[in-house]
């Protein structure tokens, strides 16, 4: 579990490459610390495990279910990328609660000033902006950041300096791919309201029957 808010970005040393599967070599130094083999990491976004750990740098592997939902077959040696350890139970959630299990990619569509702040518009498939929601929590590539707005199509967020100087954000133009997690609280609150099998979800009628509400 993570919390969206980036402790350093690393550099791809090396991709293997095989058929629908990649081992990924990345450069680190502070996420480093404390780091051991087997501990889940998040690279842009994504939950992996690491394999290998020495002290320039860790492996980690990426199966084809990965693969196919995230940007990962864009990263070459030399791509940026952005890294955050596990959260730990005693941490501050200064940004929200992410798993690093993407949903699936958008594409920026749009870039502009705003100020100290870069707005970024980001298109969508219609199954993940069902889960995004004016001023709710998305997660960009492993950055936790709030909706500014969001219609059928896409959605914008806004980037202070901070994220700016912290993350490969910057480096992102219109039409760039990017990873996606959706509010996981959101998924579990439709799965309890709609239930398995019609009928069986949580509604009002059934809060007030069982003396809820």
């Amino acid at each position: 579990m993570f919390t969206g808010i980036i402790e350093e970005v690393g550099v791809v040393d090396a991709v293997r490459r095989g058929a629908k599967a990649i081992v990924l070599e990345v450069k680190a130094q502070r996420v480093l610390e404390g780091l051991r083999f087997g501990d889940s990491i998040s690279v842009d976004g994504v939950c992996l495990s690491v394999t290998k750990l020495n002290n320039q740098g860790f492996s980690v592997d990426v199966m084809p279910e990965t693969m196919t939902r995230t940007s990962f077959h864009r990263l070459k040696p030399g791509s940026r990328v952005n890294l955050e350890r596990a959260l730990r139970l005693s941490d501050r959630l200064g940004g929200h609660i992410v798993s690093g299990h993407i949903d699936g990619t958008g594409r920026i569509v749009e870039r502009r000033r705003e100020e100290n702040a870069e707005r970024f518009r980001i298109e969508a498939a219609p199954q993940i902006l069902h889960y995004i929601v004016t001023k709710g929590s998305v997660a960009i590539d492993g950055i936790s950041l709030t909706v500014i707005d969001a219609d059928p199509h896409s959605f914008s967020v806004g980037i202070i300096p901070l994220t700016q100087q912290e993350t490969t954000i910057l480096s992102k133009q219109a039409g760039a791919e990017v990873n996606i997690e959706c509010d996981l609280i959101g998924k579990y609150v439709e799965k309890l309201a709609t239930g398995e099998k019609p009928g069986t979800g949580v509604t009002l009628d059934t809060l007030a029957r069982n003396g809820f509400i």
